[in-house]
């Protein structure tokens, strides 16, 4: 399995795919992401759609996300239509959108 990283000081405008591979995003990236997994770091910052079987958040997250696995971390704010089969969340996140838990 295959590892991208979005670098910090990196901005990324327009949509990115991994067919088997995981996706980490330290910088921004204006367009949707799919991936086996997803991780969205503490500064990190996605507007578009997030499309993985696992996504994590510690970041910022505007759009939507389509996953089976959700993992919201303390430090995470989104502003997302949600769906998920499980979802877990830390004391201190954020989240606003429609969740649709289908688990």
């Amino acid at each position: 399995m295959t590892k991208s990283v979005i670098e910090e000081d990196l901005i990324i405008e327009g949509n990115i795919a991994s067919k088997d591979g995981d996706i980490e995003v330290k910088g921004q990236v204006k367009g949707d992401v799919t991936g086996e997994s997803v991780s969205v770091h503490t500064h990190g910052n996605v507007t578009g759609a997030i499309k993985a079987a696992s996504v994590r958040i510690q970041g910022r997250h505007t759009g939507q996300i389509e996953c089976t696995e959700l993992a919201l971390e303390k430090t995470a704010e989104v502003k997302a239509d949600v769906k998920a089969q499980t979802l877990s969340s830390e004391k201190g996140a954020r989240l606003v959108g429609k969740v649709q838990i289908t688990g």
